[in-house]
């Protein structure tokens, strides 16, 4: 019974031992389960960057679990921790989003609770992006959720880099410039709208194609060395033609940047191209229009001064002359004034024309401003080569301009020449040497050239000088009238007198009208003073009339100026009623190359002038054009024969075939012609004999002031015996 008692107590105790063996090996099977569970979840949380969180609704507790870095007595470099939390503070601007995405969620409308919003984990006002996911895990017996689980992570660098990654793409795509990311054989892999812009390529016709569908033709280099210099630089940038996908080539700015791999070779390459090709065509324009005249196309002022400078140098080392020539069409202001600036500038254009033809294509002629043009001669070997230069450029004139479909204008120029090395070193004293010797060609007549000598800086001193002070002649009551009486053949008396101007200074002395007529004119003060000497002459011929010398008749010169720029017609109705004088006791003076400059115009003006019953006389007739088409078309009542042909009556048979002709011609248009400059018995026979009707000229009497003229009139017989 004993023995049997202690073989079931034995029994019992081995089953205990064999029960707690299995338990504690149960046990540890499951510590490791767990442990490996733990080390797994520890990894996970680690290498997911993720938050468990555990928020019981009742109790408003929140139960955190995350992975620490940090060491541990076992020597594990993960630990997962649990800890309490409260909630942390959201940020105002994202507490509505998040109540409605929660509130969606517990209310069965949506299965998953997300949100993203920020918030202030430690409560300093440092705030975060989050982004929460969970679902509820717990609910009451009333189905109501009690507790949601789920996880967190912290957005904020994805977010910071997804903005950066769209403010980049946004700057791609709203940039100007063409931007293309090429692989290492350069193909397209990307590009932006910029590039379909500029290159006419969409992005799919561009992607995976190879960057030689932009080679142009005018590129400088071979068609290859554009890819050869982004293949291997991995910086570079420059200037290229490139061809868009219409064919049309365009020059391009290319910046160039390779991309390196840890190699140390560019796996990628960023291109940039700007379209500078309106930006070069303006640059070209700017360029031109600073060394250009726009209206000519002729180098201006600067390009002139540049290529002088050059062909002066060349002259040093070569030897040789340089001529400049300098170039005033005369009367041009005539034209604008008239025919206005249009016809100006086709005159211009014309003009510009000719002159280059006549030196031709090695010279340089510039338009300096206005219608002023200057001729750079170089490589003359004598300097009379300039002379014949100006001599073509004169005969390139002789025919009239065309203006219009029938209208033609005559323009002449004078010029002016100096000489490197004879007259000046340097450009600029060449330029106004040229100057003072084109005014000089003026002064003698113009329609010719002069060639520079000292002596012209002192006319062109005194011309300056003259200009200045005949500015104030009217103020200074320096000007005067002559008068020179005009005797009829017919009659055999005087029948009238010709009003000359006259120039006293208290410096200069008597100053000819052909030095002070011609500054007048340029100046344009010839309108104050022709009005002047209009009033003048009436006066005088009014006292006439009122001394007894009924009828007599005044003639008074009238420059082109007044014809074409002044209101001539309105100024003598003025003058006429100021002063009672009849308008058939006037008459108007012009030479032909006044009346000339515009046919038209002056035609017009003249109708308007004989419409108040005033004479009109061509002077000077035959020293000009001499027309008979003009004659026809103009209001004339008398010719003047110029003295030049009177002068040799009775010994040049030309002259006496001229005079007798101009007479007759005169006769056959009912025109009164009236001979210049007689000044002996056999002149007057000659123009007597052959009907000319009046004469003038010192065989009569020479010009005199207004009081001697008059006693001169009332002399009885006044032709000498």
């Amino acid at each position: 019974m004993t023995a049997a008692l202690m073989a079931l107590a034995a029994g019992l105790l081995l089953l205990v031992l064999v029960l707690l063996w299995h338990w504690r090996s149960s046990h540890a099977e499951q510590a490791e389960i767990l442990r490996a569970r733990e080390e797994h979840l520890t990894v996970a949380l680690w290498g997911s960057g993720e938050q468990f969180w555990d928020f019981d609704l009742d109790r408003r507790e929140l139960h955190l679990l995350c992975s620490d870095e940090g060491g541990r007595s076992d020597g594990s470099a993960l630990a997962v921790t649990s800890r309490r939390s409260q909630l942390p503070l959201v940020h105002p601007q994202d507490r509505l989003h998040l109540r409605r995405r929660l509130r969606a969620h517990l209310r069965g409308h949506e299965p998953l609770f997300t949100s993203e919003h920020r918030v202030d984990l430690h409560g300093d006002g440092s705030w975060i992006w989050m982004r929460v996911r969970g679902r509820t895990v717990d609910r009451d017996p009333g189905g109501r959720p009690r507790r949601l689980a789920g996880t967190a992570r912290d957005t904020t660098a994805s977010r910071h880099a997804d903005a950066e990654r769209r403010i980049a793409s946004e700057v791609l795509r709203s940039m100007s410039e063409a931007v293309a990311v090429l692989d290492r054989d350069l193909h397209f892999v990307a590009v932006n709208p910029a590039f379909s812009q500029i290159t006419g390529y969409s992005d799919v016709e561009a992607l995976g194609r190879p960057f030689a569908i932009l080679d142009s033709e005018r590129y400088d280099g071979q068609p290859g060395a554009l890819r050869d210099e982004l293949a291997h630089r991995p910086h570079w940038q420059g200037n290229v033609w490139m061809a868009r996908r219409d064919g049309e080539e365009i020059l391009c700015h290319v910046k160039h940047n390779g991309i390196q791999d840890s190699s140390g070779e560019s796996s990628f390459h960023v291109v940039v191209l700007s379209d500078i090709t309106e930006q070069k065509r303006a640059e070209q324009e700017l360029r031109y229009l600073a060394n250009y005249d726009a209206l000519t196309s002729l180098p201006n002022r600067t390009l002139l001064s540049e290529r002088l400078a050059r062909a002066i140098v060349r002259a040093r080392r070569e030897g040789g002359y340089v001529a400049v020539l300098f170039l005033d069409l005369d009367r041009f202001k005539h034209v604008n004034d008239s025919l206005g600036h249009a016809v100006g500038d086709r005159v211009l254009r014309a003009a510009a024309e000719r002159v280059q033809n006549a030196v031709g294509p090695q010279h340089t002629v510039a338009r300096l401003g206005g219608d002023e043009f200057t001729v750079v001669l170089e490589g003359l070997v004598r300097p009379e080569e300039a002379e014949e230069a100006a001599r073509r450029v004169l005969d390139a004139f002789a025919a009239p301009l065309v203006y219009g479909e029938h209208s033609e204008i005559t323009v002449s120029p004078s010029i002016g020449i100096s000489l490197f090395p004879d007259h000046a070193q340097v450009p600029t004293e060449l330029l106004k040497h040229a100057d003072t010797a084109m005014y000089q060609a003026k002064s003698a007549g113009r329609r010719t050239w002069q060639v520079y000598s000292a002596h012209m800086d002192e006319s062109t001193r005194r011309r300056a000088t003259l200009a200045g002070l005949l500015r104030r002649v009217l103020e200074r009551d320096e000007l005067a009238l002559v008068y020179q009486p005009r005797y009829s053949l017919h009659e055999d008396r005087v029948i009238g007198a010709e009003a000359l101007l006259r120039w006293r200074n208290p410096e200069f002395g008597v100053v000819p009208p052909d030095q002070f007529i011609p500054l007048a004119e340029d100046t344009g003060l010839i309108l104050e003073i022709g009005e002047w000497v209009l009033r003048q002459a009436c006066l005088t011929l009014r006292q006439w009339h009122a001394a007894g010398l009924h009828g007599l008749r005044m003639s008074v010169n009238v420059s082109a100026i007044q014809l074409l720029r002044g209101d001539l017609a309105a100024t003598l109705q003025r003058i006429l009623a100021d002063t009672g004088v009849d308008a058939r006791c006037l008459e108007l003076e012009l030479t032909e190359s006044a009346i000339m400059d515009n046919i038209s115009h002056s035609a017009s003006v003249l109708d308007a002038c004989r419409r108040l019953g005033v004479g009109v006389a061509v002077d000077d007739f035959g020293t000009g054009y001499s027309s008979l088409a003009y004659l026809k078309r103009l209001p004339l009542t008398t010719l003047k024969i110029d003295q030049e042909f009177v002068g040799d009556l009775g010994h040049d048979p030309d002259d006496e075939a001229i005079t007798s002709t101009v007479i007759a011609m005169g006769h056959s248009l009912a025109l009164t012609v009236v001979a210049e400059g007689v000044e002996t018995a056999e002149q007057l026979q000659f123009l007597r004999e052959h009907g000319c009707d009046e004469i003038q000229g010192h065989y009569i009497a020479a010009a005199m002031d207004a009081r001697a003229c008059l006693a001169f009139l009332h002399q009885p017989g006044l032709l000498p015996a």
